[in-house]
């Protein structure tokens, strides 16, 4: 089983994938590629950096291309233990989700929270290049859907989840959650 994870920032991606990840999946993150290039780059982690960085990448490579660094990845890990299971993080282009939507037993699942809620959630975090103020998040999340190949197409690709998870509570409450779609989607430990 595959799971692909797509949302707007501070929604709880990361935090559903760390969950998956204690059940055995495998965790990639379309990111990494972007930051190991940024390190390559000696380019700051910045959230402005790591985005222009994988346009650029997508505009260069494909579209696709984050997604398909990481079904080489995928591909390895089954050559290794074809029932390995694998939880993936950071899917933010449509193109991606299609590359990835190849893999047997792929689900596209949407974690969604209030925008408020996310809000709070990046002043908690702190992180380099979150948004400071509720208007900022708002623009940031604009330049995120932009309607071209290479940028990323956070509404788009969230349209097409297969699954929805509304992450407007406590960690517990979305740990539940992932138990139910786990159940739901027939995962077995």
């Amino acid at each position: 089983m595959i799971i692909g994870l797509t949302g707007k920032n501070a929604a709880g991606k990361g935090e559903a994938a760390k969950y998956i990840g204690t059940k055995g999946f495998v965790y990639f993150s379309l990111s990494d590629a972007v930051r190991e290039e940024a390190t390559k780059r000696n380019l700051e982690h910045s959230r402005d950096n790591l985005i222009k960085l994988g346009n650029e990448l997508r505009k260069k490579y494909g579209a696709d291309y984050l997604a398909k660094q990481v079904n080489g990845k995928i591909k390895q890990q089954l050559k290794i233990n074809k029932n390995q299971n694998f939880v993936i993080d950071s899917i933010r282009s449509p193109y991606e989700a299609k590359e990835l939507m190849k893999n047997r037993d792929f689900a596209l699942v949407g974690i969604d929270a209030r925008i408020e809620i996310r809000f709070k959630r990046l002043l908690d975090r702190n992180r380099l290049g979150d948004a400071k103020t509720l208007e900022d998040l708002k623009q940031q999340e604009q330049r995120e859907n932009l309607k071209t190949d290479a940028n990323q197409q956070l509404d788009r690709t969230f349209g097409m989840a297969d699954k929805v998870i509304v992450n407007d509570g406590s960690l517990n409450d979305l740990y539940k959650k992932i138990d139910s779609l786990l159940k739901e989607l027939k995962w077995q430990e």
